[in-house]
């Protein structure tokens, strides 16, 4: 085996009430992909930062060594100076500088106060041949795609000489070919020789670039596997995590399918800037009562901004088109109007769009239908912490109290959060878009369950996922789309990875169906 690179010596980390870290160890050799697993609140993240010097020397305990010397890191400046360096899930990049600006940023080419930005631009043109990216090193960070935005974090790791690099959850936010791209650079950067932490909850990734896995659980180190030919099995990696077999990663239903209850025809927005660009493009569907029926399609084919336009025109510029439920035709200009009618949005941007970071986690629940819990214009606390805390224990929200800060929480917590929201204004039509983005494999399953135990109750659901797999394990039916348009509708019984992409990337002019 080769030299370790990095050794973590028994570290644990306490906040208030909470031990985040106990005895934690990892050991990552030179040159090596070493992958961390483990469920939201296991402790990955809290981990790294200990690492990276976020949370300094003096606030954690144990050791840790790289290249076989002592350090105690003060602040991330400290570590990266040492050739550490963290790429965080939510990217820490200025979207109105430019590339080149943002890969320098705090690590400026200048003498005596003054930038060379001849010296900066050609040193940002090179580092960007070197990540595969082909972009001006004048163009602004807000105009590239998250996938650029994933590859302009590396070349600033790169401008930084890096020699171990962490990334967080780096494809939870990319498409398909966007994550292939990202990870084929990973094993470019093992080629030279750069060691890499890869925090990820997606495990066909990890088999593909990761030499080694270590299993995190509660704090604690499980442990640590080898990953070769003949491999380590997702069904192994996934016990270490949630200490059980999850052998039905879906829940095992009977559908119960009623009357059509929600339909969506002839449905059309335009782009909220350039109104000449069509972003829904005559779209129609429907979906009954006890059904969950997906939508599966490549980055920009038009998904949340259906989902987005439809709830309350949150989107874009409306066109044309109609909404109905139970064959009634509904007005749902605003997003009051939706909720009245008994439509609920679970956005795919939990932490900007779908809950008050700042506030508990009983005021969150309650938003969604505050005059449940109102009493002649007052929000009776006592009765909204009484529900929340019924919403906790069914389902199964890690937080010490129904009064922690949501902002605190892991991102599968938040996630169950949200869906608790909407589940309390007890809507007829639930649209979840993105539902277990960024959430591990424990989670996902509770999260499966909670959407078909919603189906047995009559409620009609719509789920837009980019993960085929969990399409095809979910959904009763899978429609299909492309540029703005259905492309196809395809039952559960000939459903395919192969068969869906297929339509996701056809000529949205030629839809086709098979149901």
């Amino acid at each position: 085996m080769a030299r370790p690179v990095l050794e973590m010596r028994s570290i644990s980390k306490t906040f208030p009430g909470v031990k985040a870290l106990s005895e934690v160890s990892l050991t990552v050799a030179a040159g090596e992909v070493h992958a961390v697993c483990g469920e939201n609140g296991a402790g990955k993240s809290t981990l790294m930062k200990v690492l990276s010097g976020v949370y300094p020397h003096g606030g954690y305990e144990g050791e840790i060594y790289f290249e076989g010397t002592p350090c105690r890191f003060r602040d991330i400046r400290a570590s990266e100076q040492r050739g550490i360096v963290i790429i965080h899930q939510e990217l820490a990049l200025v979207p109105y500088l430019s590339i080149a600006e943002n890969i320098f940023l705090g690590n400026e080419h200048a003498t005596r106060g003054v930038i060379d930005w001849h010296r900066t631009l050609a040193h940002a043109a090179d580092l960007l041949r070197q990540v595969g990216l082909d972009e001006s090193p004048h163009t602004r960070i807000a105009d590239l795609g998250v996938g650029k935005q994933q590859l302009v974090e590396i070349a600033k790791a790169l401008a930084k000489k890096v020699k171990l690099l962490i990334l967080d959850e780096p494809t939870a936010a990319l498409n398909d070919e966007d994550s292939r791209k990202l990870l084929g650079l990973i094993l470019e950067l093992k080629a030279r020789g750069i060691s890499c932490i890869l925090i990820s909850h997606k495990l066909n990734e990890i088999a593909r670039v990761a030499d080694a896995v270590t299993v995190l659980r509660d704090g604690r180190t499980i442990e640590t596997l080898a990953i070769g030919p003949g491999g380590v099995s997702e069904e192994r990696i996934i016990r270490g995590m949630v200490g059980r077999d999850l052998e039905h990663r879906y829940p095992e239903r009977t559908p119960r399918i009623g009357e059509v209850a929600f339909e969506i025809e002839d449905w059309s927005v335009r782009h909220p800037i350039d109104h000449r660009r069509k972003v829904v493009d005559g779209v129609s569907l429907n979906v009954r009562r006890g059904e969950i029926v997906g939508i599966a399609g490549l980055m920009g084919a038009g998904r949340t901004e259906l989902a987005m336009s439809v709830f309350g025109r949150s989107y874009g510029r409306w066109t044309g088109g109609r909404v109905r439920l139970d064959g009634r035709e509904i007005r749902t200009r605003t997003v009051p109007e939706a909720i009245g009618h008994g439509i609920a949005y679970v956005t795919e941007d939990r932490k900007q769009l779908g809950l008050d970071l700042g506030a508990d986690i009983s005021r969150n629940i309650s938003l969604s239908a505050l005059g449940k819990v109102a009493r002649r214009g007052w929000v009776d606390r006592h009765e909204e912490a009484r529900i929340a805390e019924s919403f906790r224990r069914t389902m199964n929200i890690k937080a010490p109290s129904v009064f922690a800060e949501t902002g605190k929480l892991s991102g599968g917590n938040q996630q169950k959060v949200v869906l608790s929201k909407w589940i309390f204004a007890d809507p007829e039509v639930l649209i979840l878009d993105e539902p277990t983005r960024g959430i591990d494999i424990g989670a996902k399953a509770e999260i499966y369950t909670v959407v078909a135990q919603l189906a047995a109750q009559g409620k009609a659901v719509l789920v837009i996922s980019s993960e085929l797999p969990e399409l095809l394990g979910l959904c009763d039916r899978i429609y299909t789309m492309a540029a703005g348009r259905i492309t196809g509708e395809v039952g559960r019984a000939d459903a395919t990875q192969e068969s869906l992409m297929r339509l996701m990337t056809m000529s949205a002019a030629s839809p086709d169906k098979q149901v």
